[in-house]
């Protein structure tokens, strides 16, 4: 996949983009439908499967108290949208000048200018602009005057429930990392590198790796059961999101101990996978009641994760294509 941060770089403009915009955060199973509408219709047209979007969210610039914590770091986003079959991502500057920019200007000098577009696929709410001038209609109307086609899709669901980068955060919020499964299609993860803590969990016999972390959102605190990937090994694991109530820290903290692995790997990164919430974090009266906690917790992640494998993004994509196409 061609990645285009600044619009120069499209020089000369691209041909025949195949063209959908929007932020996709998340990147769920919602967006990946309409990736693979995107990448289906390139191919019949012999085009190039092309999504724009703008970094940062517009609403960082624009209203930064209402602009939402992001599902996916922008490196993430880039992972996940290359694994779609999409040709090229346009992830150009969004700033206050973007902002203003008329729709007539952004048809003519982006979509038409420098993307090339031919066939536009937007969501049924879609609106862009000053003061979101542009919406669905605009768009069919410059589209008959510039020469591309315009399809508008309805709002993407499995029964009555819509696919949303909301509602993932909502079951996020609940410690529902089971459930964020039925909308991202892969298992929620957060990367992240590992640093020195307080050493607490290897003085209670459970070593734990400390992590920093640039993904703004996190499930709710509490204790996971996880699949972590170090390098191209996946090892079980237990989680704990909080503040480690029975030893008053303030700052919330990511620790998560390796099941049966003993290795030094301060500074190396991380992947954590969340299958399932074991439990809240809970204050303990004594330090030999937490330890008797954390074994039950180790006993009952071995068990629910002995079978389970990772979902990751990779098993849900088709492309677009009929299988064995």
């Amino acid at each position: 996949m061609r990645i285009i941060r600044q619009l120069d770089e499209c020089c000369p403009p691209l041909e025949r983009g195949v063209v959908t915009i929007g932020n996709f955060d998340g990147v769920h199973l919602g967006h990946r439908e309409i990736f693979r509408r995107v990448v289906r219709r390139a191919r019949e047209l012999n085009g190039l499967a092309t999504v724009l979007t703008f970094v940062p969210h517009p609403l960082k610039v624009l209203t930064p108290e209402r602009a939402p914590r992001l599902l996916n770091t922008y490196a993430e986003k880039e992972r996940l949208i290359a694994a779609s079959c999409i040709d090229v991502l346009a992830a150009i500057p969004f700033d206050r000048e973007m902002a203003e920019m008329s729709p007539e200007a952004f048809v003519g000098e982006i979509l038409v200018g420098r993307l090339g577009i031919c066939h536009l696929i937007v969501g049924y709410d879609y609106a862009f602009g000053r003061n979101r001038e542009g919406d669905v209609d605009f768009l069919r109307r410059a589209g008959k005057q510039a020469g591309f086609s315009v399809e508008m899709l309805e709002p993407i669901r499995r029964g009555e429930e819509v696919f949303s980068s909301t509602l993932v955060r909502r079951r996020l919020a609940a410690g529902d990392v089971a459930g964020a499964v039925a909308l991202l299609g892969r298992h929620f993860n957060l990367e992240g590198r590992v640093i020195h803590g307080a050493s607490r969990g290897r003085s209670l016999g459970f070593p734990t790796a400390n992590l920093l972390t640039d993904k703004e959102v996190l499930p709710r605190p509490g204790v996971y059961a996880v699949k972590v990937r170090l390098d191209e090994q996946i090892f079980d694991g237990v989680m704990n999101i909080g503040f480690n109530p029975t030893f008053g820290t303030e700052r919330i903290s990511l620790e998560v101990h390796l099941l049966d692995f003993s290795a030094d790997i301060y500074d190396r990164s991380l992947r954590v996978y969340f299958v399932e919430r074991l439990r809240e974090e809970m204050v303990f009266s004594s330090v030999d009641d937490l330890v008797c906690q954390i074994r039950r917790d180790v006993d009952r992640a071995r068990q629910l994760l002995a079978d389970r494998e990772v979902i990751v993004y990779r098993d849900y994509l088709d492309c677009g294509l009929e299988k064995g196409a």
